[in-house]
């Protein structure tokens, strides 16, 4: 079905046909290029990282976090429940148990004060996920993770270029994994970049990225021929993806920007169900700090939920729900095992929906999302 007013839309920002006729005039196709390299910088420069690598996808970025992190099987990894599938498998493939916590109310994000009661001797590693670029309270789980001895990886796959104190996200951890898939904020259609936090796995980061040899040592001079030295997998994205990529971030500032206005605009229109205890609205994002990756709202019942998205469809525009809960899906149950009750985090998934909100989303198609759920909510 073809919607008026869709969930997202993919969209060109500047140069990006431009650079892939370049890469392919060039001759290069495969990673590692000119556009690869400058994909690096930019993401060193305006994040303020000590080494960033592209990857295939935040999921690939997240499997590289595992394994130089040295995930290991009877290990475990704390995480929220109400993530993508992405976040756990990671670990999983590692041979690790993740330990679903419940996520706080307000923002969505894992509840920092339930993480000290989740750790046991086992634990391996803390896994913040920033929902909707909105950042975890970091301070607080940096220092726990101090304390127990644990890595603090960063699931920052839809918070690029939001802010915690001024720090970007996927900086204040000792990894941070961000996704470029087609629904977030800058895209390559599928991409991701593993941030390395720690300069003890800059060469080892390199390895694992290049299938486990020491290739990168070799193109740079430092031995004369490479060979096979570590674990490791394909997570190179192609030329092509990269040269998109940099013509995204050439245009970052204007998308973020317009995306936290198209966020203001819906909670500005919707303040008035709040008002009347109706359904509950994110914090903007000028006071989180987030990037205007989502904005949704929290019903009253999954039934209401339910019957606002079909309402919202019957007008043509596409409204989703979010992630079924990890700890109730067939694999988080043979694979994971709850640290916390999971109170909120069930309710929020039956009764959380999300609006459209893309680049080229204009104020007259917001203002008509905005009045048909006014209309929903106008009948008694």
């Amino acid at each position: 079905m073809t919607y008026r007013i869709p969930f997202n839309k993919p969209f060109i920002a500047g140069n990006e046909m431009a650079y892939i006729a370049q890469a392919v005039e060039r001759g290069q196709l495969s990673g590692d290029g000119t556009f690869t390299h400058q994909c690096h910088a930019w993401l060193e420069q305006n994040l303020t990282c000590r080494m960033a690598l592209l990857t295939h996808s935040g999921t690939a970025a997240l499997e590289m976090a595992a394994m130089l992190a040295d995930i290991q099987p009877g290990d475990e990894v704390i995480m929220p429940s109400f993530t993508f599938v992405s976040t756990a498998n990671a670990f999983v493939l590692r041979g690790a148990m993740p330990v679903f916590v419940d996520i706080r109310p307000d923002t969505m994000n894992l509840d920092e004060t339930l993480i000290k009661g989740a750790i046991t001797p086992k634990t391996k590693a803390i896994v913040p996920v920033h929902y909707a670029g909105v950042p975890c309270e970091m301070d607080v789980i940096l220092d726990l993770a101090k304390r127990h001895n644990t890595w603090v990886i960063e699931d920052a796959a839809q918070a690029l270029l939001s802010t915690y104190h001024g720090r970007a996200l996927g900086t204040l951890g000792d990894l941070g994994c961000i996704s470029f898939h087609e629904t977030k904020n800058i895209i390559s259609g599928e991409g991701g970049a593993l941030l390395i936090n720690r300069t003890d796995c800059k060469e080892r980061a390199e390895i694992i990225r290049e299938k486990g040899t020491n290739r990168k040592r070799f193109l740079r001079g430092d031995v004369d021929k490479y060979t096979w030295v570590d674990i490791g997998s394909s997570y190179l994205p192609s030329e092509l993806t990269a040269a998109f990529l940099l013509a995204q971030f050439e245009k970052a500032d204007a998308i973020i920007r317009r995306r936290c206005q198209i966020c203001d605009r819906y909670g500005q229109g919707l303040q008035d169900l709040v008002r009347r205890n109706l359904v509950t609205l994110p914090f903007s994002s000028s006071e989180t700090g987030s990037n205007g990756h989502m904005y949704y709202l929290v019903t009253r019942s999954s039934e209401e939920r339910n019957a606002l998205m079909a309402h919202l469809r019957q007008q043509g525009i596409l409204a989703v729900f979010h992630y079924v809960p990890l700890h109730s899906s067939p694999a988080g149950q043979r694979y994971g095992r709850t640290g916390s009750a999971m109170t909120h985090t069930d309710h929020i998934s039956a009764c959380l929906v999300r609006l459209p909100v893309y680049y080229e989303m204009t104020d007259s198609e917001t203002d008509q999302v905005i009045e048909s759920i006014l209309k929903f909510y106008s009948n008694p």
